[in-house]
C-alpha cells in the first residue's frame, strides 16, 4: 500500500501525450505539452518499437513558463537514450524520464532518433504528486479499474 493508503491509481494522473511514430534516422517529434499545475512531477515513457543497428533513440523533457513549444529549453540530465548494437535489440524496450520539481509549469516530452532507423510507441505521461486527490481522470483515459484484494483473516 502506497503511504496515502489509497490506490496508487488515485494518487497519480496517467494520460497519452504522443501517438506512435514510424520509424526514421531523424524523428524529432514533441509530445502534447503538460500543464505542471498541481503536481510534484511527471515520469514520461516511451516504447521503442522497431530499431536498426547503430539507430540511436532518445527521449528528453523539455521545459517552459507558457504553454507553447516556442522557447521549450531541455532540463539539464532529463535525457534518456539507448543505441541500438545489432537489428531489433531495442525493440519492446522503455527510454523512461522522471522530472521531480521542474522549474517552468509545462513540459513536453520530445522522441529523436539519429544515425539509422527508430519507431516509436505511444507516449504515456504519468504525472504525481497531486496537490489535490482523489481528481477526474484525464480526457485519454476511456476507462480506470481498481481492485483490492480483501484482508486475509
Amino acid at each position: 500500500m502506497n503511504p496515502f493508503n489509497m490506490p496508487l491509481s488515485d494518487s497519480v494522473e496517467i494520460r497519452e501525450v504522443g501517438a506512435p511514430v514510424s520509424a526514421g534516422s531523424a524523428i524529432d517529434n514533441n509530445s502534447d505539452r503538460v500543464d505542471m499545475a498541481g503536481y510534484e512531477g511527471v515520469i514520461f515513457v516511451a516504447p521503442i518499437e522497431d530499431s536498426a543497428a547503430t539507430g540511436v533513440a532518445t527521449l528528453t523533457v523539455e521545459q517552459n513558463s507558457d504553454d507553447s513549444d516556442s522557447g521549450m529549453a531541455a532540463l539539464a540530465g532529463a535525457v534518456a537514450t539507448a543505441t541500438c548494437t545489432v537489428n531489433d535489440d531495442l525493440n519492446g524496450q522503455l527510454l523512461v524520464v522522471d522530472v521531480f520539481g521542474p522549474k517552468e509549469r509545462y513540459v513536453q516530452a520530445v522522441r529523436g532518433s539519429s544515425t539509422a532507423n527508430i519507431a516509436f510507441g505511444t507516449v504515456t505521461a504519468i504525472l504525481y504528486g497531486k496537490r489535490k486527490s482523489p481528481g477526474t481522470d484525464h480526457a485519454t483515459v476511456a476507462d480506470r479499474a481498481t481492485a483490492a484484494s480483501p484482508a486475509e483473516s
